[in-house]
């Protein structure tokens, strides 16, 4: 496994495959830079350098003592993009929460290097509800899902895996997912749920100037297509949205091969 470091001296365990141009991919939570896999062999195969990492707290980067905070990660990404030599004409993929990590990236580091941003079931613009955010998630529904994590951190993503996947994956994804996620720092993990519930990306959209490609499933439960991709279609000009009909959150692996031809066509049109 290769690692960099941080500018604070967190290990960041990364893998890459191809060679070309650099697509960075950001995972999702709780999960790790291995979820791209199919994603990262169709990229390989069609002439790009793709490019996972884990982030810190989860998969096997180190678990950080602090630093889960979005100004954090979109530096931990600057640090990847510098360690990697992926510093221009670079394209950004983020999933869920990953999605947050592109769009402050794009405002805390003015995009430096990147030409096409790609959000897939993104958490961005803003998740919790609120008087201006009324398709909002309820901070009821998060201190439920902080609870459940505290009384029984295991027994919790049994339960939350049957959302985030629906019923299309087999029971071995499900419990490939439940596995990884055992191996994230617990307080990472509560820490981050905090930040993707909580941190409004409204502000950070007018910084989001390049070709966008978002994806989102119109089942989504985990994060409403509502309060988010349709949110960010509508308000980022450079933005297009593709909706995935009756596709739950984790469409990398309830629609591996469209999602890759999708990315695979939009990266084409740089």
């Amino acid at each position: 496994m290769a690692y960099l470091k941080t500018r604070d001296d967190t290990a960041i365990r990364w893998k890459e495959l191809g060679e070309g141009r650099p697509v960075i991919l950001i995972h999702g939570w709780p999960l790790s830079a291995d979820s791209w896999d199919p994603v990262m062999i169709k990229l390989a195969e069609n002439g790009y350098r793709a490019i996972a990492y884990d982030r810190r707290g989860f998969g096997a980067s180190d678990h950080a003592a602090a630093g889960y905070d979005y100004d954090t990660f979109a530096d931990d990404l600057a640090d990847v993009m510098k360690a990697t030599g992926a510093t221009s004409d670079v394209a950004l993929v983020g999933f869920s929460m990953g999605g947050g990590e592109i769009a402050r990236y794009m405002s805390r580091h003015k995009g430096a290097g990147v030409t096409q941003a790609v959000l897939i079931s993104s958490v961005v613009p803003y998740m919790l509800k609120a008087d201006d955010n009324p398709e909002g998630v309820p901070q009821s529904t998060f201190d439920d899902m902080a609870d459940g994590m505290k009384t029984d951190f295991r027994a919790f993503f049994t339960g939350f895996f049957k959302d985030f996947y629906g019923d299309k994956p087999s029971e071995e994804e499900r419990h490939w997912a439940w596995m990884t996620t055992m191996k994230a720092s617990q307080y990472a993990t509560l820490q981050s749920a905090d930040a993707f519930a909580t941190t409004d990306f409204r502000p950070d959209l007018s910084s989001i100037t390049v070709p966008t490609l978002v994806i989102h499933g119109t089942a989504d439960v985990t994060v409403p297509i509502d309060a988010t991709g349709r949110q960010v279609a509508a308000k980022v000009p450079s933005a297009s949205l593709i909706e995935y009909e009756g596709e739950p959150h984790a469409v990398f692996a309830t629609q591996t091969e469209r999602l890759g031809d999708d990315l695979v066509n939009f990266l084409g049109n740089a």
